[in-house]
Order: C-alpha cells, then structure tokens, then sequence
C-alpha cells in the first residue's frame, strides 16, 4: 500500500518554518528514515523534499519538508517561493520553531495557513537545549526533541487524531452505483496509451467500481457497439476517454448514462459546477484571445496532443477564428493569470483536490473562468447536458448552462 498510493490521493502534511530550526530533523524523526540531510548550516534543504509513508492507524499520507522561509538572497526568495507553493497542497501544516525566534515571521505564516483553510500544529523543537517559549497565538502546540525522540510519538497522534476526524476523500464514482451494477470504461489504446498499462484515472476508477460491489467492462471503441449487444442487460453507466466522445456517444442509448473519466475528476477533484460555468466563456472569446492549456503532469507531447492539438483545434474550428494557446505543465501555474481570456484544465489527476482546490481560487480572483478537457469537448460536441445527467447534481448543473436561444437541441443533440 505504501509504495502504491499515489500522492495524489494521499494527504499532504507540510513542515514549515525558518532556516534552522530542525524541520529537517523532524521529518526523519516522525518518517523513522534519514529522508533529509541534516547539517547545523543554514539552508540546508533547498528544494521540497517528499516522503509518502503509513501513518498509522490512518493510513498513507505525504509528509514534505520545505526549506526556510527567512532565507535570504536570489536563490533564497526562489525557495520560499517553492516553500509557499507547497503549503497549498496540505491538509495539515506543522509550524516549527525553537527558542531563537520572536514570532514575527511565525504570525505571518499563520495568516497564510489560516486564509488557506489548513490545520495548523505549533511544534516547538530543540527542547533538550532549554526552555520551551510560549507561543504568542492559539494554537495546539507540541515541545518536541529529535534528539531525544522526546514529544514525537505525541506530535504523531495529534496528526493521526486531525486526519480521522477532518480528512474526508470524496468518491470517483461509487456514489453513482449500487452493488452488482456494471459499468463500461471505454479505453482507447493509442499513442497516448503507456504501454503494458493503463493510466491512472483509468486505474482509480476501476478500484473505486469494485469498492462499489459492482463490475467493471474495459472495451476499446471499436468493441464497443459489439460489446453492449452481447449484454443480457444494459449497463448502468458507460465512462469513456473524452477523445472518442462523439464515437461513445452514437454507440450508446441514450437511456443508458454516460460520461468521462475527466468528467469524473472534474468532481472528484475540483468544483463541477464552476468548470461547468466556465465553458460558458467560449461564446465570449475573440480572435488573438489568450487561452491557457494546463497540465497538471509533464509529458512527451504525442503527435496529435490532446491537450496541445485536438483542444486547440477543436475549439477555433467551432468558433472559426484563431486563439492564442499556451501550454503549462506541472506542479506550476503562472503567477499571473490576468491576461488569458480562458482556462482548460486537465482532469489534474496528479495533483491532489486541495491543490486543484487552489488553483479554481486563484483563477476566480484573477476573474478567468476555468473550464476541464471533458467539459469543454462535450459541450463542443453538443452532449454536455447528456454526460451530466448521470450526477446527482445535474439539474443545478443544467442551470448554469448557456441560455437556449444560444444552445439549442437538435436532432437529439444540443449544440452551439
């Protein structure tokens, strides 16, 4: 389990705190490894380090150290820049301190956890050096030695307590079934497919069928026609790669409920309603708009990328002028997000739901709607109302959707 979870679906315990005040130590104390390398140097963790480890009886988390955040200098303002971006990813943060501080930049950093929603424990290290210091603020506030081991097994217990009671991972997909329902996964093998394996969205929903007690079918398109003929009885739910849509979609009845894996991780990660309300932003874009692909992973870009080629294309086809697109990948959005007209998101299946969280609030503070892969291609293809209807949400869903008189049914379809 432990080498098998992936980080994103795992929680994030952040230390934070100045350059020196143990937050290394302390990762290797709780994480029982040498996962940091420790010297009495100031500065000596540069980059987030990241350990994935069972905290038990919880269960797996990610536990990251982070460099100081009173470094000083070019490369010191780079790594508290990093330092920060971490701090939005966590559910828990452990603020570290030892005897040498007044607080100032504690209160500040306390400010920032506060605004982000994320549970806070003081740790007061280095206690076999003297007198532990009262903290000037409310906070559950732990003395602590990796020296001695001394506080510890506590500070451990306090975050296994926080998780049970606050950490709530929400369903894939096993919400929408009842036991002994079957499902079809529609799973194109093509470039894009690894080979020898299928990728993780793909992998998680399977999983979270069976903790359903229902049946999982993985098909290819082309089987997919021949497939559900030799079913005795229709499925309750068909989830197919956003890329085939049109090709599922005149497959299926539509007495029987489809949808997308992005679909599916739009709302398993993020907001589905405010995704839903950005793709609403197509009917205002003009040409030479900038319009911003993110991913949250980094891949070779395949020959016809379906984030990079199809997306774009797609979109400038139905709207029949040309858009600026620009491409970010990773952990990373830009700083600033003011100047682009849209956002389309991947299904962020990397990246855990505080981050995918965070970074819907910046683009809503940034006043640009953010919109999802699988949204934005149903919509285009005029199924969008369809893939939707199998949430129970979806009467909301359909109303912030485009007037009538701007979208408007059609043979069975509702198109632009």
């Amino acid at each position: 389990m432990q080498e098998t979870t992936p980080r994103s679906l795992r929680p994030y315990i952040g230390i934070f705190g100045r350059r020196n005040v143990g937050k290394s130590s302390l990762i290797n104390a709780l994480t029982d490894q040498e996962v940091a390398i420790v010297a009495d140097v100031p500065g000596t963790t540069t980059d987030p380090v990241f350990k994935s480890i069972e905290l038990l009886p919880f269960g797996p988390v990610v536990i990251v150290d982070t460099a100081g955040l009173d470094d000083v200098g070019f490369l010191g303002e780079l790594r508290k820049q990093k330092s920060l971006e971490i701090l939005h990813r966590c559910d828990v943060a452990l603020l570290v301190w030892d005897d040498g501080t007044d607080f100032t930049l504690e209160r500040e950093l306390l400010q920032i956890l506060e605004e982000n929603q994320v549970i806070t424990i003081g740790v007061h290290n280095k206690i076999d050096r003297g007198n532990t210091l009262r903290a000037p603020f409310d906070l559950p506030v732990f003395p602590t030695s990796t020296v001695t081991k001394s506080g510890i097994r506590e500070l451990k217990a306090a975050i296994v307590e926080i998780l049970q009671k606050t950490y709530k991972e929400r369903p894939l997909v096993r919400d929408l079934l009842h036991p002994g329902d079957l499902v079809v996964l529609v799973v194109p093998i093509d470039l894009g497919a690894p080979k020898g394996r299928l990728i993780l969205p793909q992998v998680q929903t399977i999983r979270d069928i069976l903790d359903a007690e229902a049946t999982a079918l993985i098909v290819k398109e082309r089987e997919l026609v021949e497939s559900l003929q030799k079913l005795l009885a229709p499925p309750q739910l068909v989830i197919t790669d956003s890329q085939v849509f049109h090709k599922v979609a005149g497959a299926v009845p539509e007495n029987i409920f489809l949808t997308s894996f992005s679909i599916l991780f739009a709302r398993y990660k993020g907001d589905l309603a405010t995704f839903v309300q950005g793709v609403k932003a197509i009917h205002d874009l003009k040409p030479s708009d900038r319009v911003l692909i993110a991913e949250a992973c980094s891949h070779h870009p395949l020959p016809d990328d379906i984030g990079r080629i199809k997306i774009p294309r797609w979109l400038q086809q139905r709207l029949g002028f040309e858009l600026q697109f620009e491409v970010v990948a990773g952990p990373h959005l830009p700083r600033d997000l003011s100047p682009y007209r849209l956002i389309i998101h991947c299904g962020g299946c990397m990246i855990n739901q505080k981050e995918m969280i965070y970074r819907l609030r910046r683009a809503q503070e940034a006043k640009v709607p953010m919109t999802n892969y699988g949204i934005l291609i149903a919509y285009l293809q005029g199924i969008l109302l369809r893939v939707l209807q199998v949430f129970p949400e979806a009467k909301m869903l359909e109303e912030v959707m485009v007037p009538t008189n701007v979208y408007q049914r059609v043979g069975g379809k509702w198109f632009l």
